[in-house]
């Protein structure tokens, strides 16, 4: 069974940086589109970026210029560089991942933070 495993959250202060890391596990697992989204408290969750198979990336008006999502196929990781980050930032972020073939998984999450 697949299973997407986030880390790197954490406290930073405002314009710091982090690296979020989703990885797969299990071997030999091919994703076509991979993502992350966020859900701040008492709000919904959103999109913050995707990364399509051939390498397309699509990112929240909020966060561009700002964010930058990668993809390592051989290690089936996506990875989203934060920086700049602002407190409006804070939510619990998503990794989200889909087949070929349709299906579709979700990270547990891990919370950024950021204060100071």
């Amino acid at each position: 069974q697949v299973q997407l495993v986030e880390s790197g959250g954490g406290l930073v202060q405002p314009g710091g940086s982090l690296r979020l890391s989703c990885a797969a596990s299990g071997s030999g697992v091919s994703f076509n589109l991979m993502g992350w989204y966020r859900q701040a408290p008492g709000k919904g969750r959103e999109l913050v970026a995707t990364i399509s198979y051939a390498g397309s990336a699509n990112y929240a008006d909020s966060v561009k210029g700002r964010f930058t999502i990668s993809r390592d196929y051989a290690k089936s990781t996506a990875y989203l560089q934060m920086n700049s980050l602002k407190p409006d930032d804070t939510a619990v972020y998503y990794c989200y991942a889909d087949r070929f073939s349709g299906s579709e998984y979700w990270g547990q999450g891990t919370q950024v933070t950021v204060s100071s």
